[in-house]
């Protein structure tokens, strides 16, 4: 997943991780980074602030969840959180000044990197949790864009 400021990010199968609350976080953080993308220059301090807002409350709760499982890469994972928070706060300052191109900038950036970090460090997450609770790993299917993708020669690859 590679979007542009032209195409703004949207939520997919490929993100769902098994994990009801942390999948609905991430749909809604999904529709603010693609608000911030989609953001006339007078929208944007708003849209940077609700987005600021849900990730920090957001790794927060992750964070917590990640040192009471006592999760083995969580050191990684929350500095990787902090330092998405501390982006967005240099932001968010430099937009009060009037810099719209980095708000943008950051948008661009914000989309390429969700999608990754879900997928990676989330996923390693979800798959912990689902562990620790059921002894097994999530059962996430994926049945929107892996349709299309199946082709006839596998068929066996999607539920129906």
């Amino acid at each position: 997943m590679n979007p542009t400021l032209n195409e703004p990010l949207a939520w997919s199968d490929s993100m769902a991780l098994g994990h009801a609350r942390i999948d609905d976080e991430h749909q809604h953080l999904v529709a603010l980074i693609a608000r911030l993308q989609q953001a006339a220059d007078d929208e944007l301090p708003a849209a940077l602030r609700a987005l600021s807002d849900e990730a920090m409350a957001h790794f927060a709760a992750e964070d917590d969840l990640m040192t009471a499982t006592a999760f083995p890469p969580r050191d990684c994972h929350i500095k990787e959180h902090d330092a998405v928070l501390a982006t967005l706060r240099g932001v968010a300052g430099r937009l009060a000044r009037g810099e719209h191109e980095v708000a943008r900038r950051l948008s661009a950036e914000l989309a390429a990197w969700f999608p990754a970090h879900v997928q990676h460090l989330d996923s390693a997450l979800s798959h912990w949790l689902c562990k620790l609770r059921h002894g097994a790993r999530p059962v996430v299917l994926h049945l929107g864009d892996d349709r299309r993708r199946a082709g006839p020669d596998r068929r066996d690859a999607v539920a129906t």
